[in-house]
């Protein structure tokens, strides 16, 4: 099947001969110029002279001596101007963030209404009309204001009236902003797309005789399709002059059918506007032919490109035959699609080189250079929100992320030395000066800007400094450079718009708003990926397929939603008015897509169309309405795959490790007694036992690093360390603890706090520590936990410390496997040992935690597979049982002070005892881990504890996994666990 633009270029040469570079042929995107001048090529089989190629826009331009104002320069000068009307009418201005997302609306109306020629006065008047109705005949009903109320909190009808009364005065002043906005761009030498394209229409441009140099040819416009109203004008007028050819792309399928959208603005170009067609309209290619089409129907959203290389099996054959073979494309119609086809595409499929060529460019946000550039952004904006010198610290996170970042390239030796460091000190933020003096690239980086101004003239240098360093290294690579150079002129752009705005207004930014204006511009930077246009697989999106025809189509993302797209975009312009004034709504979105989709199948060999199946908040599931059109109303020979990708997952064994003859030895340590046994080990081995052989056995030390956010047993280490502070200072005067000696004490609290904090976090630090915020709401969550502590105390209180933190180790006797008798040592650090004023010699343990006082029964405290573990049971009768052989008494209480639950609760365990009631009837009632209860559960600890100390040191036991995944939620060593 011959392409479209063969067949423009065969008439263009039949019409001009040798004389086609008198002409100027325009194209509404640049690609096709390529393939229009490699089939002259092949017709003139001579070297020619070739004629002026343009986008419509680059020709269009030619008509004013004004510059195209960028979109930064078009948002300040609508901002200045939209304030200065707002100062005259009110006195108040509207901040610039706020403003922001009003001004791209704006900006787009304006844009919309010139290029369709729309009286800018006419229209903003009758929306002025429109909200005056609105307001003055208001069509909510009583039951929908309180509706209204009820589920949206911030509404009330006073507000309502308001909105709508600054409607009113937005589309009020909407005129005089139009005519101020465009005489202020002017002013400075600049104009907008959309201005160009009216005052060419109307004739008013400063260079309107710019199209009498092509008066020896013609300008040819190629495979236009939607025609903007002026444009419309601007083309009649052409042909009218004889100085204009039209080559329009059509198929009589959808061109004589009044009821297809693909053809609506075809038919409005020839019928309504009369502008006549250099081709034939009368062939028919959709109805004759019988493309083969095999639609692929996929299950989640990159599955669709992990699929290509069973749909491009036949194509690699052809490349394999001829590498220059370039009649085959894939088309994203969802350009998130890019990265998974790239990914997928082989370099070498079977020793065949796959050459793509990519001109829809890589997304910039995909970048690692802009990870870099975001990374620096958020860095000073921290630094510039920073009220005082001394609390300019920078988050261990972003120090982190800056020293593992691919284009930093910090030496891996200082890359660890540096993090080992941090880790070591438990550095949450890091002093800015500490990491300015490391100097190069530290400092570069992390060096304070003065302004927000100064962000875009930073950031700029720090690039240029990296690029100079891998360039010396040799290690730059073509894709980054180029992103480099185009990050840098977009700095360069970017600085002069905001110095020029400062300059005019006279205002500053916020730097969260300067850094957000940044990003926004570093966003929409895109380089396009090296390749060959005319040969190997051609990757593109949807518009850039425009006037191109290929002999295989692939489309990925052919689903409902994204071809047609189902929505459009933001506009102040309600659909009532938007379609009487002739502007563009959903249909005319419709329709065009239509039309590329169309136009793209019909003289395709073979077409391949792959959708996602899957159901999710951003996708229907359902293939495009124009895939089903197409089956129902053509020829083409449709089939139908429904895709699984077959995803072998091996079966995943629990570990099991054996006690080996080197393990064995290993426990033995403990029956030698050159180990000890701690509370925390022995709940450790309930709970899961292999994490006791991966902790206490094969000695893996958990991974070190730095949380941000103080965790569980960071609060608790420092609360536990500010409570031994509190009592030792207390007893260092005298034991007897008095209610009026804890309160007087409590003065000192702060201070304590903050010294134990230091001692957690900054172990080594010899100066003044400058807090962040949220290590003051730490440190303000632990004074209030102990504050609900000292209540208690101040209750409970006289009583007598008998000591605090002591560290204490016992003997424990048990019978092994092989019923020898065995001799293991306890250790115990207990918080907190004290004789109440009842005489009760009392273990105290404190829990930051969720630590449950409630139990069943002490069985199921000690089941390695149960779902009633309680640690902080079994870790409290471990001590009590330790300080009472230590000491050699008895009746010893636990007693556990979980702080959460201390103010509706008390501190003694408690679990429920079945007891025969008066009419012979077992029921349950709470009863206290206290007085001969308590005695009873001590044996009965003691003989649970011997029973699991058998089951540790039997070498026919194996370490394993609980069956109860609650048991290792929370395990570092997670991920060992499977085989």
């Amino acid at each position: 099947m011959k392409p479209f633009l063969k067949e423009v270029a065969e008439d263009l040469v039949a019409k001009f001969g040798d004389h086609l570079q008198d002409c100027a042929i325009i194209f509404n995107n640049k690609r096709p110029a390529t393939y229009l001048n490699q089939y002259l090529s092949e017709i003139y089989q001579k070297p020619f002279w070739s004629p002026s190629v343009f986008t419509i826009q680059e020709f269009f331009a030619q008509s004013t001596n004004l510059n195209i104002a960028d979109f930064y320069t078009q948002f300040f000068t609508l901002f200045n101007l939209y304030n200065e009307l707002l100062i005259k009418e009110s006195g108040k201005q509207i901040e610039m963030d706020k403003f922001f997302p009003v001004a791209k609306t704006i900006l787009s109306d304006f844009g919309q209404i010139d290029m369709d020629n729309v009286e800018a006065d006419r229209l903003f008047k009758e929306l002025e009309d429109i909200a005056v109705i609105n307001q003055q005949f208001d069509f909510l009903t009583e039951e929908q204001h309180q509706f209204l109320s009820r589920f949206w909190t911030s509404y009330t009808e006073g507000k309502h009236k308001r909105q709508q009364e600054n409607f009113i005065r937005m589309w009020r002043r909407m005129p005089l902003l139009y005519r101020l906005f465009h005489d202020a761009l002017k002013a400075k030498g600049l104009t907008t797309m959309g201005q160009i394209y009216r005052q060419l229409a109307h004739q008013t441009c400063s260079n309107p005789q710019f199209v009498n140099n092509f008066d020896k040819g013609r300008i040819i416009l190629v495979g236009f399709n939607a025609l903007s109203q002026t444009e419309a004008i601007i083309f009649k007028r052409w042909q009218d002059q004889g100085k204009t050819l039209f080559y329009f792309d059509t198929d009589s399928y959808y061109l004589n059918d009044p009821l297809h959208e693909a053809g609506l603005f075809l038919r409005k170009n020839i019928d309504l506007y009369g502008l006549k067609n250099e081709l034939n309209n009368q062939r028919s290619l959709i109805n004759e032919l019988t493309t083969p089409t095999t639609v692929y129907k996929v299950q989640g959203q990159t599955t669709q490109a992990k699929i290509l290389n069973q749909v491009l099996s036949e194509d690699y054959e052809q490349l394999k035959q001829d590498p220059s073979y370039g009649q085959t494309v894939i088309v994203l119609a969802d350009e998130s699609l890019l990265l998974p086809t790239l990914q997928t595409i082989p370099s070498d499929e079977q020793s065949i080189q796959v050459n793509l060529n990519v001109t829809m460019g890589l997304g910039y946000t995909s970048s690692s250079l802009f990870g870099l550039a975001d990374l620096w952004l958020s860095h000073q904006v921290d630094m510039m929100n920073t009220r005082s010198a001394e609390e300019l610290n920078v988050p261990y996170r972003t120090v982190e992320k800056f020293l593992t970042h691919p284009l930093i390239a910090v030496d891996e030796k200082k890359r660890t030395q540096v993090l080992a460091a941090f880790v070591k000190e438990q550095l949450v933020v890091i002093p800015l000066e500490r990491l300015v003096q490391q100097k190069g690239i530290f400092q570069f980086f992390f060096q304070k800007v003065t302004d927000p101004l100064s962000l875009t003239r930073e950031l700029k240098s720090l690039l240029e400094y990296l690029a100079k360093r891998h360039l010396e290294q040799q290690n730059l690579r073509q894709l980054d450079a180029e992103l480099f150079v185009k990050t840098i002129q977009e700095l360069n752009r970017m600085h002069d718009t905001l110095a020029q705005h400062i300059q005019t207004s006279g205002n500053n930014f916020a730097p969260r708003f300067a850094a957000a204006l940044i990003r926004k511009a570093l966003e929409a930077i895109s380089v396009p990926l090296s390749g060959d246009p005319l040969s190997g697989l051609q990757v593109m999106g949807l518009l850039e397929t425009r006037n191109l025809n290929f002999d295989h189509v692939v489309i990925l993302g052919l689903n409902d939603g994204i071809i047609p797209q189902n929505s459009v975009g933001n506009s102040f312009i309600p659909d009532s008015l938007r379609r009487a004034y002739g502007l563009p709504v959903l249909e005319n979105q419709d329709a065009i897509s239509a039309y590329i989709f169309y136009r793209l199948v019909q003289r395709a060999k073979k077409l391949s169309f792959v959708y996602n199946s899957l159901t999710d908040e951003s996708n229907t599931g359902e293939p495009s309405r124009f895939l089903k059109q197409l089956e129902f109303e053509s020829n083409f020979e449709f089939r139908y795959q429904d895709q699984h990708l077959q995803i072998k997952v091996e079966d995943q064994q629990e570990l099991v490790i054996p006690k080996t003859t080197a393990i064995m030895d290993k426990l033995g340590l403990y029956l030698s007694g050159e180990r000890t046994l701690s509370a925390s080990a022995l709940t450790t081995y309930i709970a899961n036992p292999i994490d006791f052989f991966y902790k206490y056995v094969a000695e893996i030390s958990e991974p070190e690093e730095v949380n941000e956010v103080v965790e569980a047993n960071n609060l608790g280490t420092i609360l536990h360390g500010t409570m031994e502070d509190f009592y030792n200072q207390l007893k260092a005067e005298s034991n007897f603890i008095s209610p009026e000696r804890i309160a007087q004490k409590r003065k000192e609290l702060s201070k304590l706090i903050e010294h134990n904090f230091i001692k957690e976090f900054y172990p080594e630090n010899t100066k003044k520590i400058h807090f962040t915020g949220i290590q003051r709401v730490i440190m303000a969550i632990v004074k209030e936990y102990i504050h609900i502590i000292l209540d208690h105390d101040e209750r409970a209180a006289p009583f007598t410390i008998l000591q605090m933190e002591e560290e204490m180790t016992v003997p424990f006797e048990f019978n092994d496997s092989n019923g020898r008798k065995q001799v293991i040592h306890m250790k115990g650090i207990i918080d907190r040992v004290d004789i109440g004023q009842d005489g009760v010699t009392r273990i105290v343990d404190y829990k930051t935690g969720s630590d449950e006082l409630d139990y069943k029964s002490l069985e199921e405290a000690f089941n390695t597979d149960g779902k009633k573990l309680n640690k902080a049971l079994v870790q409290t009768l471990f001590y009590t049982y330790v300080f009472e052989k230590a000491k050699n008494i008895k009746n010893v209480e636990p007693n556990l002070y979980v702080v959460r639950k201390m103010k509706n609760g008390g501190t003694l365990f408690q679990t429920k005892v079945e007891f025969t009631d008066d009419k012979n009837k077992v029921k349950k009632a709470d009863q206290d881990l206290s007085g001969d209860f308590l005695a009873e559960e001590k044996e009965r600890f003691a003989h649970l504890l011997a029973s699991k100390l058998q089951e540790l040191f039997d070498p026919q036991v194996p370490f394993r996994v609980s069956q109860h995944s609650e048991n290792y939620i929370f395990s570092p060593y997670k991920s060992l666990m499977t085989t």
